[in-house]
């Protein structure tokens, strides 16, 4: 696990793209897999400006999102499908048809996840994976107590989490009870993770992903048995880690041609 500590979220969206358009040029068809949130934002905001001013070109690309609302109508605006389209998708060349997402209307959501699980497969896996993190330490919608081995399902969400995504509804009874979300061991099978946080109130989660024991009450954790993982934290989510100054080190001398 790489711990990257920045000024602001405009680095760390910068440093995330870099990560991205050297895949994507590398690997036209590269599967991405896309989370929703505020934390991505910059990433996707450095994505749509370098393909309308620098020609950085997704036309082959795949996009799966980590997660859906059960229940929500289709082009529901809060949907995550939709949320993906209008802060990214659409902002570049990617086809609409390679762009997925979980089915939390189906009529069988169980087939649904499984169908979800065989179309990653069918795309070749997930290339880059873009993770936030919830301030309880979950990933997706892997709520604590998710099994570390699980694969896309559906779940049922805390009253924190309802409350915390309330901002993007009228109010806290319009959130969903249940979500389709990416398991962690589906997380798990991206090939390089990106998890991205800004401000101090994701720094506990942040202290208990990178420094904690690895456990179900914070599924983020389970990152640390991951063989590529990036961790790209501002200052303020940095400010609860113990070992923040060798992370800075480490970076300050990380050799060039590394990359992420």
């Amino acid at each position: 696990m790489e711990v990257i500590i920045l000024p602001s979220s405009k680095e760390i969206g910068a440093l995330a793209a870099d990560a991205i358009e050297a895949l994507v040029r590398r690997k036209p068809n590269a599967v991405l897999g896309l989370a929703t949130g505020s934390s991505p934002l910059p990433i996707y905001d450095e994505l749509a400006r370098r393909h309308d001013e620098e020609g950085l070109s997704f036309t082959q690309a795949h996009g799966f999102a980590l997660d859906e609302y059960v229940g929500l109508p289709p082009g529901h605006p809060e949907s995550y499908r939709e949320v993906i389209r209008r802060e990214f998708t659409n902002r570049v060349d990617i086809a609409p048809e390679n762009v997925h997402g979980p089915d939390g209307a189906a009529a069988d959501v169980l087939a649904a996840c499984d169908a979800y699980e065989q179309a990653i497969k069918d795309a070749g896996g997930v290339d880059l994976q873009i993770l936030g993190v919830g301030t309880d330490g979950h990933i997706g919608f892997n709520e604590p107590g998710s099994s570390l081995a699980s694969r896309t399902r559906i779940k049922t969400l805390l009253e924190q989490t309802r409350a915390d995504n309330a901002r993007f509804f009228d109010s806290i009874d319009d959130v969903p009870h249940h979500v389709v979300t990416q398991g962690l061991g589906t997380i798990m099978d991206a090939r390089h993770v990106v998890l991205v946080a800004t401000g101090e109130g994701k720094a506990a989660a942040v202290r208990d992903l990178v420094e904690g024991p690895v456990a179900a009450i914070c599924a983020a954790s389970v990152l640390q048995f991951h063989p590529h993982a990036t961790i790209l934290v501002d200052e303020a989510a940095a400010s609860a880690l113990r070992l923040a100054d060798y992370y800075r080190r480490t970076y300050a001398t990380k050799p060039a041609w590394q990359g992420l």
